[in-house]
C-alpha cells in the first residue's frame, strides 16, 4: 500500500498555509483535505471541490522542505 497526501504549500493562500495531509486510503485522504477545505480556507463542500482535491493527491509522503519555491 502506497501513502497518499495532499500538500496546502503548493498554492498561494491568504494565509500561506503550511498543512500537509497523509493518509492510507484515497477515502480517508479525501474526508481529510475536505474538512480542512471547508474550515480553514472557506471553501464549500461539493461534489466539484472533491473531485479537484483528488487531482492534487501524490503517492508518497510530504516533503519536509515547501514545493513552492
Amino acid at each position: 500500500m502506497t501513502r497518499k497526501y495532499i500538500d496546502c504549500r503548493e498554492f498561494p493562500s491568504e494565509t500561506n498555509c503550511s498543512v500537509a495531509l497523509s493518509a492510507d486510503t484515497d477515502s480517508e485522504l479525501l474526508e481529510a483535505a475536505v474538512q480542512h477545505a471547508v474550515s480553514v480556507h472557506k471553501h464549500a463542500d461539493s461534489p466539484e471541490l472533491r473531485a479537484q482535491l483528488q487531482t492534487l493527491f501524490h503517492e508518497g509522503t510530504p516533503p519536509v522542505e515547501s514545493p513552492r519555491a
